[in-house]
C-alpha cells in the first residue's frame, strides 16, 4: 500500500513531534503508547520530543530515549513556545510523513488511523478536528473555555479567513515531509497561534487540507491565561494576516529539488 511506498522511499515512514512543556507526569506514558502503536504496525518511526521547561520532562524523555534509539529530545529550560518547538522538530525530521501530537495525550495516537488514508488520497495536510459531526469529544472543556474558544474562532475567521476549517487548534496534525518543511520554514509565531499560521500559510500556498474527525478529551489542564493569553493571541492573529498575504508559493522546481533530498 501507499505507506509501504513511503517506507521504500524514506528510511523512516513517520516522524512524530511531541511538544512537551512541563509534562513530566505524562511524557513517559505518551512515549510508551506512541512507540507501542508504531511497533505494532511495523512502521519505521522517529519521535522528536521538543521539551521546554525545568520540571524534569527532558530528563524523563532522555531516559526513555536510552531504551529506544528512535526517540530524540530537543529543547531547553527557557520556554521557547510550542510553535518554535515544532518548527525546530520539523527541521530535523526525516519521515515521509511528519506530524505533531500534544504530549498530554488528549488525542490517542490510534486516531492516526483516521488521518492516514487521507494523506495517501491527494491531501498535503490532514488535521484532526473536534468540530465535525462525527468528532467524539469525550470530556468537554469547562463552559467558559468553550465560550472563549467560540469567540476566538469567530474573531480568527473574521481576520484571517480560512473558510472550511472548523477546528484550527486541535494538536493532531500531519503533513507530507516536503510540505511540512515548506510551511515550517515560513512559519514565524512561537506561541499557541502557530496552528492558525501554518493552516493560513497552507491555504495561501494552495496545499490541499483535509479535516478529519477524531476522538478527544479535555485533561482539565490549560496553560493559556484567559485574558493576557488572548490579548497576545489577538496581536499574533493580525501579524499572521499581514505575513500570509506576502507569501508566494515556491516554484514546482524548487519543491521537486527539496523533496528529492
Amino acid at each position: 500500500g501507499p505507506i509501504l511506498l513511503a517506507m521504500v522511499n524514506s528510511n523512516c515512514a513517520i516522524s512524530l513531534i511531541l511538544p512537551a512543556y512541563n509534562e513530566v507526569n505524562t511524557i513517559s506514558t505518551t512515549l510508551s503508547e506512541v512507540t507501542a502503536y508504531f511497533r505494532a504496525r511495523a512502521y519505521r518511526y522517529e519521535i522528536v520530543v521538543a521539551a521546554d521547561g525545568d520540571d524534569g520532562t527532558r530528563e524523563r524523555a532522555r531516559e526513555f530515549a536510552e531504551q529506544d534509539g528512535a526517540v530524540r529530545v530537543i529543547g531547553g529550560p527557557a520556554r521557547g513556545g510550542k510553535g518554535r518547538g515544532i518548527r525546530e522538530g520539523v527541521k530535523i525530521a526525516s519521515g515521509a510523513i511528519v506530524g505533531f501530537v500534544d504530549a498530554d495525550n488528549k488525542v490517542p495516537i490510534s486516531e492516526f488511523e483516521k488521518i492516514e488514508p487521507w494523506l495517501y488520497s491527494g491531501f498535503d495536510v490532514v488535521i484532526g478536528s473536534r468540530g465535525l459531526d462525527s468528532s467524539q469529544v469525550e470530556r468537554k472543556q469547562p463552559w467558559y473555555r468553550r465560550v472563549g474558544s467560540r469567540g476566538f474562532a469567530y474573531f480568527m475567521h473574521a481576520v484571517v479567513g480560512m473558510p472550511g476549517i472548523e477546528d484550527t487548534q486541535c494538536g493532531f496534525k500531519f503533513f507530507h515531509r516536503d510540505v511540512a518543511r515548506d510551511l515550517f520554514s515560513r512559519q514565524r509565531i512561537d506561541g499557541y497561534m502557530f496552528d492558525v499560521e501554518v493552516l493560513a500559510l497552507a491555504q495561501r500556498l494552495g496545499y490541499r487540507i483535509k479535516e478529519a474527525p477524531i476522538r478527544w478529551h479535555d485533561d482539565a489542564d490549560s496553560r493559556l491565561q484567559l485574558l493576557s493569553g488572548n490579548f497576545r493571541n489577538a496581536i499574533d492573529i493580525f501579524k499572521i494576516r499581514s505575513y500570509c498575504r506576502r507569501q508566494q508559493p515556491a516554484s514546482a522546481a524548487t519543491i521537486a529539488v527539496e523533496s528529492s533530498d
